[in-house]
This record gives C-alpha cells, structure tokens and sequence, in this order.
C-alpha cells in the first residue's frame, strides 16, 4: 500500500515538472544546477513556517534531486539600516542586513535566493519618504551585492500584510503596500523577479473579515500562523511551477493530499528548526537573545541523518 501511495504522490507530483532536453526544470533552471536555495528575512522567515512548507513541497515534488533549503531569517533585521531608539526596550537597534550578508553567501555557497523584507523597514511608523528611499537603496544594493556575488536566480517576494489591532489594514499596512507597490514595479524598470504575496494575503483577510470580523492571520498583527505562513508560501510555490496547489485553500489540504506528506513535514521541521540557529550562528549574526546554534560539523551530521530518514521515508 505504501508503494502504492508513493507512486500516485510522485504522478501527482511530476505534472508541473517541465523535461528539457533530458532535465528537470523549476521555472527554467535546471535542477542539476541548484544544490541551495536560501531564504533571508526578518523573525517572519526565521519563524520558519512557510521555509518549512516550501522545502516540503520541493522534496516530494522532486525525489531524485537533493538539494537544500537554508533559513538565514533574523529576526527584527531590515535592509535599510533604520532603527526606532526604544527597539527591545532599548536594549539594542536593528540588525541590518549588511553587517552578516558578505560571511551568508560565502557560508551558504547558495544558487538561488528568495528574499523577504519590509515588514521592518518602514519602522511601524506613518509612511516617511525618507524611510522609503531608504528601503528603496537597500533593495537596490541587496540585488546588487547578490548579482555580483554569482546568485544564478534572486527573487524578491513582497513583505507580509500587516493588520492593526485597531484598523486592521488601515494602518502601518498602507505603508507596506506602498513598500510592495514599488517593489512590484521593479519587475518592469530592472527585470527583477518578484513574487507578490501581500496584496493576495491583503486580499484573503479583507474578505474573510467579512464573514468574521474577528478573525486574524496574525494575532500580534505581524506574525501569521500556519495559515499565513501558507499564504505566503503559496504565491513562491506557484511561481516555481506548482499549479496543482493553485485551488488548494489550505497547508492541511495539501498534507492530506497523500498520507506520506504529514510525515515528511515533520521531518522537514524538526530538521530546519536545528539548521536554522546553526546557520545563524556560523553566519555571525549580531543580535542579542538568539539560540545559540550548533557547530556546524555537528548540524552537518544531523542534517545527514535526518536526510536518511527522508530517504527512507520515500523509499
């Protein structure tokens, strides 16, 4: 029966999968030519959640090619540098992104990477032109710093929606949507690639407040559960070719699509959850209060093993 499961996940699977001379293709790159893909981000990546779903999805998508999914997402990091002076308390500001980007790329040695920032930048404040021309130079030198480092593919995705406790999108998220609004134009003015997942989550909460005003992606306003964790990852999915998930409503919908699939995702947590704090930490970070993570030769050998049971499990 297991087998039998297996086979109809991999044919459920390997629809989207386009063969070009031979070779597998995710969004027109050859999958033997990506052994890493990176995420950076804020404590919205570090959270792991939708990092967690995508490399799920990629290990059952494509079970003959490994290759592996690395979470440097720092939490309360930007791109722009900006910091309110009573951060944490005051304990300390922002980390940017810039002090640890330089030691991320040579550490991670990464082919592809998906970027996620914004949600900071703008500070929670009222929009401020100043703020945004400084988010707008991040962006510009983060694509620039990843282009010249060698990145075959860098992909920005639109920061998360924010919703108030007070006006919900009517807030701090009207700064946001000018952030992404830019950032979408980006596509056109300098041939970016950018994935939107904040107007669609927008979108989703919007109308889900119809049927129930009380309801929330996130209960802090910032940092969404599982459901936006899907929403996130959905757009990043659909881009790389995932059309079979395009009416799937759910992360638990797509779990109960095959039986091997809750399992996997376990696997799957478990894993980046030590990887994650190990990067971090061979990374050299600089903000206070983080999990210490382990020596990387000693991930490495964690990593190894549960890759063996991964395996296992597809078997």
């Amino acid at each position: 029966m297991k087998y039998v499961q297996l086979w109809s996940l991999v044919f459920l699977l390997i629809g989207t999968v386009l063969p070009v001379n031979g070779q597998q293709m995710m969004h027109g790159l050859s999958l033997e030519k990506i052994k890493r893909v990176l995420f950076l981000g804020n404590s919205i990546t570090y959270a792991g959640g939708y990092v967690n779903m995508f490399e799920t999805y990629c290990i059952a998508k494509f079970p003959n090619h490994q290759f592996e999914v690395i979470n440097e997402g720092l939490p309360s990091e930007t791109v722009s540098g900006l910091s309110e002076p009573n951060h944490a308390d005051g304990k300390f500001p922002r980390p940017c992104l810039f002090t640890r980007l330089p030691l991320v790329l040579k550490k991670t040695k990464a082919d592809i990477v998906f970027a996620c920032y914004g949600m900071n930048d703008g500070i929670y404040l009222p929009f401020d032109e100043k703020r945004f021309e400084a988010y707008k130079i991040g962006m510009m030198k983060l694509h620039d710093t990843l282009e010249a480092s060698g990145i075959k593919r860098i992909i920005f995705v639109t920061p998360p929606v924010h919703d108030d406790q007070s006006v919900g999108v009517e807030g701090y998220n009207k700064v946001l949507d000018r952030y992404a609004e830019w950032l979408l134009t980006q596509r056109k003015e300098r041939n970016w690639e950018v994935v939107d997942l904040h107007f669609p989550m927008k979108e989703y909460l919007v109308n889900r407040r119809k049927i129930e005003p009380d309801f929330k992606l996130a209960n802090d306003g910032v940092h969404p559960g599982e459901l936006g964790h899907w929403l996130m990852v959905k757009p990043m999915l659909l881009y790389i070719g995932a059309d079979e998930l395009r009416d799937m409503p759910t992360w638990d919908d797509y779990l109960k699509s095959n039986s091997l699939l809750p399992k996997l995702y376990d696997l799957v947590s478990k894993r980046q959850a030590k990887m994650k704090d190990a990067w971090l930490t061979s990374t050299k970070h600089d903000r206070p209060g983080m999990t210490l993570g382990l020596p990387m030769n000693e991930a490495r050998r964690l990593y190894d093993d549960m890759e063996k049971k991964i395996q296992q499990l597809l078997r």
